[in-house]
Formats: C-alpha cells, structure tokens, sequence
C-alpha cells in the first residue's frame, strides 16, 4: 500500500528529526502519541528533562519556517495532549518538561534538522 506524497515526507521529516535529535543527545521515548485533542509527534528526554517536540517539515525556510507556522489553537492541541499522556505516564509527570521544536526542510532526499529548545510554554 503506497503512501500519499505529503505523508510520506511528512513521515520522512519525523524520522530525520528523531535522528537528530538523537544525534544531540537525546532520548526518544515515544513517537505519534495520540490524545483526544491532539498528537505529539516525538517524546523525548533530555538530560533530566522531558521534551515534547513537534516536528515541522517545510519545502523551504522563506516563509518563517515551521516553527512560525504553529499557531495559538496548535500550542493548546499539543499542550493538550501533553497533559494526556502525563496523566497515563505518571513517572514523565515528575520530570521538568518544556516544549522543543525540530524545523525540517529541503527535498526529501536531504531533508536538513534545526533544533529549537523551549520553542513555547504554557
């Protein structure tokens, strides 16, 4: 069964910026964790910290980015969801968590990573 293009390097950009995010030293707990509401995309740990990450994929950087394109209703669906699996995952609760965002652009074939820790708070 084949993918839908937007899928598909929608898929692609997630992979690429769990490497890289692996790559900086994080931990990946969980990927696509699905909430009534709303989805994180990576769960991670850095160092004593937990990092929720959202991932934006871009063909190109010339509009602001991905990071520019999460809007108030997006942070609230991502906080959301964040609080959900908290509740079900009562050990994440106890670490400090902050919200990163992993800006992904460029063809499929050499997708590039930027890394933005503490993108937004509550």
């Amino acid at each position: 069964m084949s993918m839908a293009p937007h899928l598909a390097i929608g898929r692609a950009a997630e992979i690429a910026a769990a490497r890289h995010l692996e790559r900086a030293g994080y931990r990946i707990l969980q990927g696509n964790f699905r909430a009534r509401g709303g989805e994180l995309d990576i769960v991670a740990q850095d160092g004593a910290a937990l990092a929720i990450i959202e991932v934006r994929y871009r063909a190109s950087d010339c509009c602001g980015g991905g990071a520019a394109s999460i809007t108030a209703g997006k942070r609230r669906r991502i906080i959301g969801a964040a609080r959900a699996l908290l509740a079900v995952q009562p050990l994440l609760a106890r670490l400090p968590a902050r919200f990163d965002v992993v800006e992904v652009t460029g063809p499929a074939d050499a997708l590039e990573c930027t890394l933005i820790r503490g993108a937004f708070s509550l």
